[in-house]
């Protein structure tokens, strides 16, 4: 991009220059640093932990706000509780983390005294882009990792939540120098300059269609790009599973942050046989826990006017085109009355044909579709069928089945008998495949992601082994002995 202005929403005006400044002032203090040591590592760790400790009130509270009005205990749950685990275990496992991984050296050099390794060393200045349903979340968790691999950090934070932004950014300011960690608010054209700044490594989370345009904005720099996208997630319920305990979790996952979530249960495939006793238990569990909706604090509002209408188009084509489309309203409110959230009810759509919107879109809220089969691979056949998606739950007993589901499916991630619970686990790396998206991070995953493994060889001072194989010109006979028994063919 050219030096034009770009305008940063509620914050006066950036320029591409601008943030070109910021980027050569972090680059300038990682390379005067040196190597990062274990303290500084921990200290900024330990500095993230105790930005969100001190301001979770405040930054729950605004996150509301930007919402509408969004669970605060939610919030608590998944912003929170969720970030505080990953800068937990990233601090315990830190030390070995940062540790020389030595490597076998091929024979006989390692018997010579040869020896290999790879020392993980920290890229230099990490761009995060942020999305929007879990503001604080996305912000911190991959900032974890990309702290604990010894970078800097320039972090681009949603306008989609610009309270919740500008005041993360606030505390960004508080917290750390501009140097190691700073944040920048502002809308799409910012983002567009941010994502073709030469970074060293980009992490977005967001939309697949927004993903693509990072891509494009980083290729010109190379900067290597992790993805994280969403997609259709699906569940296939067996025929061996526990129908009430299989409906109290998917649900239950699914009312988090009202669906809301790149990895929440989009659609769901049941055996034909089982569909209406499924469906029973699963309006009573939504009922049990959202008795009413339209003032319950447990119940979130998706996130603005455009996103409220997008799902709404979703429901009436549904209903235009015959769909069976059932909404969980207990206690039969009008939400038509709404002034200031925009709330949707938790809706199914029962065998919807594959043409419409609810099967064709990514949902991203309180809607799911409900599939039936008459056998599994009928399931399997169809989620081949589309794009990888970010997460695939199956619910069952039968092990057989399992396997063939997990053998012959795939996906970013997988829960067996829960929904989203993968997430969470932070030894399990957490990423996309193709649209869903590209690389990972969480737990050592993370570190490697936010490193450079740089490959080191120590060669032996006693043994010169090109030498001694006759590798050396003028070639000779010896050359000619030892290159025969190098490329001869081995059983």
């Amino acid at each position: 991009m050219d030096n034009k202005a770009v305008q940063l929403q509620n914050n006066g005006e950036i320029t591409t220059a601008h943030l070109n400044n910021i980027l050569q002032k972090q680059q300038a203090a990682f390379a005067a640093e040196g190597f990062v040591t274990y303290e500084t590592r921990l200290d900024r760790l330990n500095r993230l932990e105790a930005l969100l400790h001190e301001n979770i009130d405040a930054l729950v509270t605004t996150m509301s706000e930007d919402f509408g009005h969004r669970s605060p205990h939610q919030s608590r749950i998944a912003d929170f509780y969720g970030t505080f685990e990953c800068i937990k275990h990233t601090k315990k496992h830190l030390k070995k983390w940062m540790k020389d991984e030595k490597r076998n050296s091929p024979f006989p050099l390692g018997l010579l005294g040869a020896r290999s390794k790879i020392q993980y060393q920290p890229k230099g200045v990490i761009g995060n882009i942020t999305t929007w349903n879990f503001p604080v979340g996305v912000a911190c968790t991959p900032l974890a990792g990309i702290l604990a691999a010894g970078n800097r950090c320039m972090v681009k934070l949603t306008e989609v939540t610009p309270a919740t932004s500008e005041l993360l950014k606030t505390l960004f300011t508080k917290y750390f120098d501009e140097t190691e960690v700073i944040g920048i608010t502002g809308g799409p054209e910012v983002g567009a300059a941010f994502s073709s700044l030469p970074l060293d490594h980009i992490i977005f989370t967001g939309a697949t269609s927004i993903g693509r345009h990072i891509l494009r904005g980083a290729a010109d720099n190379l900067t290597p790009v992790t993805l994280e996208l969403g997609g259709k997630s699906p569940v296939v319920i067996g025929r061996s599973a526990d129908l009430q305990e299989s409906a109290l979790r998917i649900f239950t996952g699914k009312a988090l942050n009202v669906g809301q979530v790149c990895i929440s249960p989009d659609y769901i495939f049941v055996a034909e046989e089982q569909l209406d006793t499924f469906l029973e238990m699963a309006i009573k569990h939504v009922s049990t826990m959202f008795p009413t909706m339209l003032s319950n604090g447990d119940y979130s509002s998706v996130i603005n006017e455009r996103h409220y209408q997008r799902l709404q188009s979703y429901l009436q084509d549904a209903s235009d085109n015959g769909a069976d489309v059932r909404e969980i309203n207990p206690a039969n409110e009008d939400f038509t009355k709404q002034t200031s959230t925009h709330k949707i009810p938790l809706t199914i759509v029962v065998n919807p044909d594959d043409s419409l919107k609810v099967m064709q879109e990514e949902i991203f809220g309180p809607i799911i579709s409900v599939k039936t089969y008459k056998h599994v691979d009928d399931a399997i056949k169809y989620i081949n069928a589309n794009s990888h998606p970010l997460a695939l739950y199956y619910f069952g007993d039968d092990k057989a089945e399992e396997a063939h589901i997990l053998n012959t499916t795939t996906s970013g991630g997988v829960s067996i008998n829960d929904v989203v619970a993968h997430a969470g686990v932070e030894e399990l790396p957490f990423g996309g495949i193709g649209p869903s998206g590209m690389g990972n991070y969480h737990g050592f995953e993370g570190f490697k992601t936010f490193s450079h493994a740089k490959s080191i060889f120590r060669q032996s001072k006693n043994v010169f082994m090109m030498k001694h194989t006759g590798m050396i010109p003028p070639y000779n006979d010896s050359t000619e002995k030892a290159l025969a028994f190098m490329l001869k063919r081995r059983k």
